[in-house]
């Protein structure tokens, strides 16, 4: 490992100080900043020319400047003659535009995808991408994680059988991610049927599948933002008998009335990770961070001894 640098951005300096403990590193050093004007500045305050370099920042709020900043390290560290240059991106930013879907519109994760490429990174590991075809538009190898391990671990924990356990997809995107879960934790399968009235509201109407009466429902969701879908979709399942309620997703972006809805809706315990830093005016009593920690480390080993990463999910 002498050869392997990890870096943090200022996005979430606690997520990457859990990975270092894990591969018995310390962060490598370095200084981030504004100038008056607010530009952006970075100086490496260790060498790492001809090193295998690993930078971690997720492009969560404020996006924009944990997206600049990542890209500012990358030509920071791409100047400084590293041999190969790691974007660790534990949540991508623009990853909602992922296609035309009317006229006149960007397609804003490509263009994200190309900048970071441009900038000087050789390769991009991510994790619970917000659509899987979102790999494609980099023209850089990409490795893709998935939290789930980490989530159903935390519910077979709980010890709940089979029959007493629905899984519940929120919406028809989020069907596959339902079944995957529910191969792990057993379980029947109820999908929420979701019409999206504009960019910030929708409308759950009916449950398909189930039976959801007198279940444990559990509601996973790669990211919950304005908590909208998952609140509604919570409401349904408890309306339609379920005992209890709990929802998972990996990145808790937790943007506008997302705490107030968690808090009045009828939902039994929040599970996220540490994907995001969660601040204290973010949580509530009911919520679980779990840390993703251990996941990220093992796939930046690996990356680094050139070793697989589709073995870290088998059986799992």
């Amino acid at each position: 490992m002498r050869e392997l640098k990890i870096f943090s951005g200022r996005a979430n300096l606690d997520l990457t100080t859990k990975i270092c403990k894990h591969l018995h590193l310390e962060p490598a050093k370095i200084t981030l900043g504004k100038f008056p004007d607010g530009e952006n500045y970075c100086k490496l305050d260790e060498d790492v020319r001809g090193r295998d370099v690993f930078l971690v920042q997720p492009t969560s709020p404020p996006v924009n400047d944990n997206l600049f900043e990542l890209l500012v390290m990358i030509d920071c560290c791409k100047r400084a003659s590293a041999e190969r240059i790691t974007a660790v991106i534990p949540y991508f930013g623009y990853a909602r535009q992922d296609r035309k879907d009317e006229g006149r519109v960007p397609i804003t994760a490509k263009l994200v995808a190309n900048v970071i490429a441009r900038a000087g990174a050789d390769r991009v590991l991510t994790m619970d991408l917000h659509a899987a075809q979102i790999q494609g538009f980099f023209d850089v190898p990409v490795d893709h994680l998935y939290a789930a391990p980490v989530l159903n671990d935390h519910f077979l924990a709980r010890g709940l059988k089979d029959e007493e356990i629905v899984v519940v997809s929120p919406d028809e995107g989020s069907i596959k991610r339902a079944v995957g879960h529910g191969k792990r934790l057993g379980g029947a399968l109820a999908i929420v049927d979701k019409r999206r009235t504009s960019a910030t509201e929708v409308r759950q109407s009916t449950i398909i599948g189930g039976p959801v009466e007198g279940k444990v429902a559990l509601l996973f969701d790669d990211m919950i933002s304005t908590a909208g879908s998952i609140c509604g979709a919570a409401r349904l399942v408890h309306q339609a008998g379920a005992k209890e309620i709990h929802i998972a997703c990996t990145h808790g972006i937790l943007c506008g009335p997302a705490i107030e809805r968690l808090r009045e809706a009828p939902i039994d315990s929040i599970i996220v990770t540490d994907s995001i830093p969660l601040p204290a005016e973010k949580q509530l009593p009911n919520m679980v961070q779990l840390s993703v920690a251990p996941l990220l480390a093992e796939a930046i080993k690996r990356i680094h001894h050139d070793q697989s990463i589709s073995e870290l999910f088998r059986e799992r």
